[in-house]
C-alpha cells in the first residue's frame, strides 16, 4: 500500500466513524413545548408558568391561546408585543403558533401574519378544521385551497404555513383519507405538515410510511404518548384529547420513539414540541417528558 492509498483509507475511515457516531448519538438539541399543555396554568399565572417551563429546560414554546376580537389578536389575553417580551424575559423563543381556521380568511389573515412577525414565529399552523367545514362537499379540497392561499401569503412574508392533524384525518371519506387529500392537493412548498405523532398512531397509521412517501414535508412534530389506542368515531365534535383514557407523558406509553424519531432527517423535522392534551399534573407531565427526550438517542 503506497502513502496516497494509505491516507485515503484513513480519511474514508474517519468519515465513516463520524457518520456512525452521528447515527448512534443523535438527539434533540432544543426540546419545545406546546403551551396548550399548560393552558390552565397560563391563565392563572402567566409569567410564573413560563418561568417553570424554562426552568425545566425547554427552550422553544409553540403558542396556544390565540384569540381574535374585532381584528385584535391576543395570546392568553396578551398582545403580540407583550407575548414576545414575556418569552424574551424567560429565555424562550416561539418558532410557531397555532391559529384557528376562521383567522385564515382574507380579511383576517394579514393581521395574523403581522402578529407572528412581532412574536418571531417562523411557522403559522392551523391545528383544527371545524366539523361543519370538513363535512361540506369536497370540504377537504376546499381546505387545501385555503391552505395554498394563506401559504402563498406566508411565503411573501418570509413565514411558512403548516397544518396539524388529529385523528379524523385518518378516517376515510368516500374511500380516501383526508390526510392524503391534503398532502396531494396542497403545494409542498407553500404548505408543510406538523405531524402529531400520537394522533396518527391513534388513527391506525405509521408515521414512517408518510415520511417515506413525502420526505421533507414535516418540519414540526408534536411528541406525546398514549398507553392504549381507543376506538374511534368520525361523528360529532369528539374531543379525544380531553376524554381519551391513557394519554401519558412521553416515553410512558406504547409509541416507539427511537424508531420514529430515528427518521427525523428524512421527515425534515426541525422542531419537536411536547404536548399532553389534559394532564392531571401539567408540570410533572412536562418534566417527565422532557427528562425522557433529553436522554433519548436515536
Amino acid at each position: 500500500m503506497n502513502r496516497r492509498t494509505f491516507l485515503g483509507t484513513i480519511s474514508a475511515a474517519a468519515v465513516l466513524s463520524r457518520q456512525l457516531s452521528w447515527a448512534a448519538e443523535h438527539r434533540i438539541d432544543k426540546i419545545g413545548l406546546q403551551l396548550y399543555t399548560v393552558r390552565f396554568a397560563m391563565q392563572q399565572d402567566f409569567d410564573g408558568t413560563l418561568a417553570k417551563v424554562a426552568a425545566i429546560g425547554y427552550r422553544e414554546a409553540e403558542l396556544a391561546g390565540f384569540a381574535m376580537d374585532q381584528g385584535k389578536i391576543t395570546y392568553f389575553e396578551r398582545s403580540p408585543k407583550e407575548m414576545r417580551s414575556a418569552l424574551d424575559n424567560h429565555g424562550l423563543v416561539s418558532p410557531s403558533t397555532h391559529v384557528n381556521y376562521t383567522s385564515l380568511s382574507p380579511a383576517n389573515f394579514p393581521r395574523v401574519i403581522e402578529a407572528s412577525k412581532i412574536i418571531g414565529n417562523e411557522y403559522i399552523v392551523n391545528p383544527w378544521i371545524e366539523e361543519n367545514v370538513r363535512n361540506q362537499p369536497d370540504g377537504w379540497k376546499r381546505a387545501a385551497e385555503t391552505f395554498n392561499r394563506v401559504g402563498s401569503d406566508c411565503k411573501k412574508a418570509g413565514i411558512q404555513f403548516a397544518y396539524h392533524n388529529h385523528w379524523f384525518e385518518f378516517i376515510p371519506v368516500n374511500g380516501t383519507m383526508p390526510y392524503d387529500v391534503l398532502l396531494k392537493e396542497c403545494d409542498r412548498d407553500l404548505v408543510k405538515m406538523e405531524m402529531d405523532l400520537c394522533w396518527i398512531v391513534v388513527g391506525g397509521q405509521d408515521p414512517i410510511k408518510y415520511f417515506d412517501l413525502y420526505p421533507g414535508r414535516f418540519p414540526l412534530v408534536h411528541v406525546k404518548d398514549v398507553k392504549e389506542v381507543p376506538k374511534l368515531t368520525a361523528g360529532g365534535e369528539q374531543n379525544l384529547g380531553d376524554t381519551m383514557p391513557g394519554m401519558t407523558s412521553v416515553g410512558n406509553g406504547i409509541i416507539d420513539w427511537k424508531r420514529i424519531l430515528g427518521q427525523s432527517k428524512k421527515a425534515g423535522i426541525k422542531h419537536y414540541f411536547v404536548e399532553h392534551d389534559k394532564p392531571q399534573s401539567p408540570f410533572d407531565s412536562i418534566q417527565a417528558s422532557y427528562s425522557y427526550l433529553a436522554q433519548l438517542r436515536f
